[in-house]
């Protein structure tokens, strides 16, 4: 056999050794995210955005999202490792701070700077003023929590004073709120949409007023991950925080409807005007941090929040538990 034969099965086996190596390199998975959300909602709608839109995958990241049913769970499931990263009111990580544990959360990206809960009440009332609350009881969720304490803060700027003029009861678990409150329990309750419009549409009871509308302006819900894992993977905590930036440059450049569906398949029991409505909603009231950053100020005021609460008796240090870094450089990265 001449030389230019014998080449041919060389030739080709190397031409099949680089095609699996270009095949594997295409099919390489893309690193694996366990995110945990504190509650389902559309007040989280640039988030569902970076996973319909394939944000995330951009990024060489597969997210794999689950729901927590409170910021104690999530904080929970993060700092025993069920999850890398927790997405969560910022007052969890003041408490974990304040327990003197070495591998804390650390806050990255702030999603909403706004309450994103809807009082709602038995009866439908367009002349609502919250002087209506007096002799009432509010099912306000879990004490210590951010709407459960945002709604405490909102009842005490109208001049009432809880347990004397209303009561706000913490007793009912924050995902059983609308069941306790469709059962006949309390006269006005906190839900977060797309609950509230749900109970709404149903007759069972009807939004008189926004928390969030009332509240002002807080680093309401953030991600975090701990100290640890953000010392080792800032990469990946980088990679995440462009993806979620790019959703909300995503949701402010795109029209409802073009939101509605895109956020369709984490709501798909949802009616499609509802969505429209309800994404209007939180938009209106400027619910989401346009630049993702966690500010000096917004915290203090978090904070204050607090211990108006009586849950809070030293403010933990804003350069432990906030970093600014991966937010600004998304924002870099992306002009």
């Amino acid at each position: 056999m001449s030389k230019k034969y014998k080449l041919i099965p060389l030739l080709l086996a190397m031409v099949l050794v680089v095609t699996l190596v270009f095949t594997a390199c295409e099919k390489s998975p893309n690193q694996k995210i366990r995110l945990i959300e504190v509650t389902h909602s559309l007040f989280y709608t640039p988030q569902y955005v970076a996973l319909t839109q394939g944000f995330f995958e951009e990024e060489g990241l597969d997210v794999e999202l689950s729901t927590g049913g409170g910021a104690d769970k999530v904080m929970t499931a993060m700092l025993s490792g069920e999850a890398e990263i927790g997405f969560m009111g910022a007052e969890a990580s003041v408490y974990v701070y304040n327990e003197g544990r070495e591998n804390y959360a650390i806050n990255f990206a702030q999603l909403t700077q706004r309450d994103g809960t809807f009082l709602v009440g038995r009866e439908k009332d367009d002349d609502f003023n919250f002087d209506k609350l007096r002799g009432k009881t509010v099912l306000g969720g879990r004490k210590g929590g951010m709407p459960e304490m945002t709604l405490e803060y909102v009842i005490k700027s109208k001049g009432l004073v809880l347990d004397e003029d209303v009561v706000v009861r913490t007793d009912v678990q924050f995902d059983a709120l609308a069941g306790a409150f469709i059962s006949g329990e309390g006269d006005y309750v906190s839900l977060f949409e797309p609950v509230a419009t749900t109970l709404e549409k149903e007759g069972q009871g009807y939004i008189v007023a926004s928390i969030g509308g009332e509240g002002g302006y807080i680093p309401y819900t953030c991600y975090s991950t701990t100290k640890e894992y953000m010392e080792k993977n800032p990469e990946t905590i980088q990679k995440f925080t462009n993806a979620l930036y790019k959703a909300m440059v995503w949701v402010q450049n795109h029209s409802l409807e073009e939101i509605a569906e895109a956020v369709k398949p984490h709501f798909p029991d949802t009616e499609d005007d509802v969505l429209v409505t309800l994404i209007d909603r939180y938009r209106q009231q400027d619910s989401w941090k346009p630049d993702l950053i966690i500010t000096e100020e917004g915290m203090d005021h978090l904070m204050h929040i607090m211990e108006l609460a009586g849950e809070l008796d030293q403010r933990a240090d804003y350069e432990k538990i906030v970093t600014t870094e991966f937010a600004k450089k998304a924002m870099e990265q992306a002009k």
